[in-house]
């Protein structure tokens, strides 16, 4: 959970016992990191050569994470609005006219909502292996019931995974058609906010919208084709997905050993991925009311004093861990 910081599994296991164990020899660590003493001697080097832990008499105990982890989330925000920049810059030198193209040409403008929407539809329509999105508020062509490809292209293979910024999963209906997808076989993930609108089938082809939200005429969009572009669209798309919450919507219960009704795993993946107490209320079909008193009631099991502390011990106590569309796209 923590590789986009730059720390490796072992690593990983190593700081949250010295966490949990506030000060730990390195026998106690090992134990509760479930390794040898050896492998953990040089995993508790590398973290003190990180800064994340400190030694003192062969005890150790580990640096506040807000301190020593925020800075490395800053460089990590830092390196998306760089590609972000550098998409919105290849962008406006293709509006101004700066780069020529030639018959084959490698991207192309498409004008209007429904030549977009048309486009959407045939790139899903012969995509062969994945299709993948950035889904924002406020949808310029196309709308989720109106996508008429996904549940065919989901029943003859075709990957899907989709970023949903958390804005569009709070507007009315949209949730639920989120759901529906995922339960079809599309793997969900959310963000605050999102870059772009994007779409990329089978890494071969992109469409990419040109225009602010609060512009105003027809919509535009850049059809791009495989060129250095491209790969930019596929490098940012990945970027944002290994940051962004897995959305955990299915009604199994987990394993055995995991102490959660299948109610109170979605709402707790709902609340990870930042979605409000409204809209949590309206997919669970309960009151809001009925939603803050569960998130009380787990709190209060999990140790929590708070829902950000709540959101730590989740994972701490592997509450939703044992779901491999929570781990992993398919």
């Amino acid at each position: 959970m923590l590789g986009a910081l730059g720390l490796d599994p072992a690593e990983e296991r190593a700081y949250r016992a010295v966490i949990s164990g506030y000060r730990s020899d390195a026998d106690a660590i090992a134990a509760a990191a479930g390794v040898g003493r050896t492998e953990v001697m040089a995993t508790l080097s590398t973290l003190l050569a990180k800064g994340l832990v400190t030694r003192t008499d062969g005890w150790y105990a580990a640096a506040p994470p807000d301190v020593l982890l925020g800075p490395m989330l800053v460089k990590g925000q830092a390196e998306l609005e760089q590609a972000r920049a550098a998409v919105s810059q290849l962008a406006d030198e293709y509006r101004g006219g700066a780069r020529r193209r030639d018959s084959a040409r490698l991207v192309d403008v498409v004008t209007g909502a429904e030549a977009i929407r048309h486009q959407l539809l045939s790139m899903q329509r012969e995509a062969r292996e994945e299709v993948v999105w950035f889904c924002r508020k406020a949808p310029i062509a196309m709308t989720s019931p109106e996508n008429d490809e996904e549940a065919a292209a989901l029943a003859r293979g075709v990957r899907y995974r989709a970023v949903f910024e958390t804005a569009l999963l709070e507007q009315p209906g949209e949730l639920a058609e989120v759901v529906d997808s995922i339960r079809a076989g599309l793997v969900g993930r959310s963000l605050p906010t999102l870059p772009v609108r994007l779409a990329i089938a089978d890494r071969s082809i992109a469409l990419c919208p040109l225009v602010t939200d609060d512009a105003t005429g027809e919509p535009t969009a850049a059809l791009v084709m495989e060129s250095s572009l491209l790969s930019a669209l596929v490098a940012l798309f990945e970027s944002y997905w290994e940051r962004a919450i897995p959305l955990r919507i299915d009604d199994d219960a987990g394993g055995a050993d995991v102490p959660l009704t299948p109610d109170e795993r979605q709402l707790l993946s709902l609340l990870l991925a930042g979605i409000s107490d409204k809209a949590i209320a309206t997919q669970l079909r309960v009151s809001q009311r009925t939603v803050q008193r569960r998130l009380q009631e787990l709190m209060q099991r999990a140790d929590a004093q708070s829902r950000m502390h709540l959101a730590w011990r989740i994972n701490e106590l592997g509450w939703l861990a044992d779901d491999a569309r929570w781990l992993s796209p398919r």
